[in-house]
């Protein structure tokens, strides 16, 4: 998916060398260890070697215990789980299951579609993602889907038949110590505010011209046609298998 919104503020903090450790180990049986402390000038060299001390080991371990609780809190609810939240799979590799209700939102297209940017009314979708992917699939009613409701192709370019989302050149950064809440959030915002710009392969995800579908719908209040949406043969079921 292209991506020509101003990214700037996505960029990565940048970090800069502040200081540095160097562990010394006797040898022979009796091993024993000593820890040199560098700090670094402002070209990054280490200067003013010194033993490490109380203080700077507290600091590093302080350190180290917040990076480690921000990788617990991955996809931890900040409070009561939000009622679209299907399944939750919070391990290292997490995944979130989860559910939008029609509604309307701004979607931006290439110029190449001849659609114009602007707000319209888009069908009930089922989102899968984990912190480097994501799938989305449609809804036949707002109702909270089961097990077995059955799935639908998204009415959407950039997706393939699978429903795997091509992101393109969006840079998804989804950080370790991000809520389920935060993550949802993310995934909505990097699917929406990207440009739609083609369909992938000879696969078309509606009944009809996808094309025209969305020029009839871009500005109006018209709500999204069901009856365009094509079924998939697949059920949430299959997604968590």
């Amino acid at each position: 998916m292209n991506n020509l919104n101003d990214i700037t503020e996505n960029f990565g903090t940048l970090y800069f060398p502040k200081s540095a450790l160097v562990f010394y180990e006797t040898k022979g049986v009796n091993t024993d260890m000593y820890v040199e402390h560098f700090d670094m000038d402002r070209n990054g060299n280490p200067i003013n070697a010194h033993p490490l001390t109380v203080k700077e080991a507290n600091v590093l371990a302080k350190s180290l215990q917040t990076d480690e609780e921000k990788n617990k809190a991955f996809l931890k609810p900040k409070g009561i789980l939000p009622t679209n939240i299907l399944h939750i799979n919070s391990s290292e590799k997490g995944t979130v299951l989860w559910y939008t209700k029609a509604q309307q939102r701004q979607l931006y297209f290439v110029n190449g579609l001849g659609i114009p940017n602007g707000k319209a009314k888009v069908p009930p979708l089922v989102w899968f993602a984990n912190k480097n992917s994501l799938s989305v699939f449609a809804l036949s009613s707002d109702r909270r889907p089961t097990e077995k409701t059955l799935l639908h192709y998204a009415p959407f370019f950039n997706l393939y038949e699978n429903g795997n989302v091509c992101m393109g050149t969006v840079n998804i950064d989804i950080q370790n110590s991000a809520s389920v809440e935060e993550f949802i959030q993310a995934w909505g915002s990097y699917f929406f505010n990207s440009y739609f710009s083609h369909l992938l392969g000879n696969y078309n995800p509606i009944k009809g011209n996808c094309v025209r579908l969305w020029k009839d719908l871009i500005g109006t209040e018209n709500p999204f046609p069901k009856e365009v949406l094509k079924p998939n043969n697949k059920t949430l079921k299959n997604l968590l298998q």
